[in-house]
């Protein structure tokens, strides 16, 4: 497995914490958040260690894109209609957790994440 820091989703994706696990392959893997903004609220993260969206490389595209082809993937099993997809890049952007994820929110979701 390749490297991951030590973080809340890295420790999920290790499967060192629990999780409501959506959805996993070789690249990435999903579940739900425990704060959800929606009612239907997953987390998509990469397994590689990437920080922030500031941190991709023309080696790491294929894996960012891979998350949108996940979300995709995720909100037909789920039957969404319409959904949200959100990427909090940076503290200053928002982002909580150093592990780049993208939020898939069902279209019920809170305006503020």
């Amino acid at each position: 497995m390749v490297f991951l820091p030590e973080n809340i989703f890295a420790k999920i994706i290790a499967g060192e914490l629990p999780c409501e696990k959506v959805y996993e392959d070789e690249l990435v893997f999903a579940f739900r958040d425990i704060a959800p903004k929606a009612q239907t609220h997953v987390l998509i993260c990469p397994k590689q260690a990437i920080v922030t969206a500031r941190d991709v490389t023309l080696e790491t595209v294929p894996v960012l894109g891979h998350l949108y082809w996940a979300a995709k993937q995720i909100a037909d099993e789920l039957d969404l209609e319409g959904y949200k997809l959100h990427m909090n890049v940076g503290e200053a952007g928002g982002q909580v957790v150093p592990h780049v994820h993208l939020h898939l929110l069902s279209s019920d979701y809170e305006s503020v994440l």
